[in-house]
């Protein structure tokens, strides 16, 4: 994984906005009713190319595809792995369910067309990795768009659904406890993992079950047996990960990617030590927004093992302010303190920017001007890093 050797590198957490078409077949497709595979591919094609030009024209050094091939950033497994069918009942963050009157505010939001993830497929059979072609084609498309691009990528990097963001939204209707599902999960995922590392690209696993389950499945209960479960979970991802690379992984950990109030999210400093015991070699983590901003301290009373790199999000996905380019330097270089050591540190984002197809909070044009604003917030960083 490339480390910010002479510069702070930009990069982002995955998923970029779907075009309007896209969105409605996605929608169709992860409710299984009928979509034509041709017109769905074309429409693929045409929203992973403007995704990649327009990563490249923002300036940002480790890229990816976008998600534009997935429906969301976990479901898009019911297509892939055999198990999974019905619909699951996950219960509601507890920092909407404290305020009625934020609730009502947000609820004609709740009208759009977009892929649900709250009322996701359970599992009601024998989780396996059923079909390896939808990942095969998307790696091998997405390496033939990069390469029509007159320049390309420091790095690209491809996202999976971790484990236990997959066992904690798409409930168990199936094997007898929590334990042996999530790691019939991690079993099934190896697959996928693997094989993004033997394509060359950066492997990202989405876990936002290590930090948001404590305000969603675990709320009201007491944080040991949240933490408990934050244990199980990176063990079932460890064993998932165990042929790949550590330094081929990174960790993207978050407290759920919307606009709320968030005053339920767990400290980081609570889970940090834990996430440590992930094999992976880079954590990407929420920084940017005003819940978590002051985390970056974290990193002085719990140091970065030398064998980690931080990925600090900088921005934030869920508001269409665009961030001054001073507030992003500013960020990067305090979290750059905190560390030791700026070679370790890249610049981010919080979270993806349509982490389910209709799910994005900020308009279009605007999130390619935050991330050209990221690149001016890095290079400003690095300046005053660097000198």
């Amino acid at each position: 994984m490339r480390r910010s050797d002479t510069r702070i590198l930009t990069t982002h957490a995955g998923s970029l906005p779907r075009s309007k078409a896209l969105i409605e077949m996605h929608v169709r497709q992860s409710r299984h009713e009928p979509v034509d595979p041709a017109a769905f591919a074309d429409t693929v094609e045409q929203s992973t190319r403007r995704v990649v030009a327009r990563q490249l024209d923002a300036g940002i050094d480790v890229g990816n595809n976008g998600e534009q091939p997935r429906e969301s950033f976990f479901t898009y497994v019911q297509h892939r792995m055999s198990g999974f069918g019905g619909q699951s009942q996950r219960p509601i963050m507890q920092d909407i369910t404290h305020y009625p009157s934020f609730l009502a505010l947000k609820l004609p939001e709740f009208s759009r067309t977009m892929v649900s993830l709250m009322n996701a497929p359970q599992a009601v059979g024998e989780v396996r990795y059923a079909d390896r072609s939808q990942m095969e084609i998307e790696c091998a498309d997405y390496r033939r768009i990069l390469a029509a691009q007159p320049s390309g990528f420091v790095e690209s990097f491809m996202s999976a659904a971790s484990p236990g963001i997959i066992a904690a939204a798409m409930l168990n209707a199936h094997y007898p406890s929590y334990a042996e599902y999530v790691t019939a999960l991690a079993d099934a995922l190896r697959i996928e993992y693997e094989y993004i590392v033997a394509q060359g690209f950066v492997l990202q696993i989405d876990c936002p079950d290590l930090a948001m389950e404590r305000h969603t499945s675990f709320a009201g209960k007491p944080l040991a047996e949240f933490l408990d479960f934050v244990d199980v979970n990176i063990a079932a991802l460890n064993r998932a990960l165990a042929n790949v690379p550590p330094d081929r992984v990174r960790m993207h950990v978050c407290w759920g990617n919307y606009e709320a109030p968030h005053d339920c999210d767990v400290p980081l400093a609570d889970v940090l030590p834990h996430l440590y015991d992930a094999r992976v070699g880079a954590l990407l983590l929420s920084m940017a927004n005003p819940r978590h901003a002051h985390e970056y301290r974290c990193f002085e009373r719990y140091p970065l093992p030398n064998d980690m790199l931080l990925i600090a999000g900088v921005i934030d996905p869920t508001t269409n302010y665009v961030e001054h380019p001073e507030v992003i330097a500013d960020r990067i270089e305090r979290t750059a303190r905190a560390v030791g050591d700026p070679h370790r540190v890249l610049a981010g984002t919080d979270c993806g920017f349509d982490t389910a197809a209709g799910l994005g909070e900020v308009a279009e044009e605007i999130v390619w001007e935050k991330l050209k604003a990221l690149r001016a917030g890095a290079d400003l960083a690095t300046r005053r890093l660097f000198s």
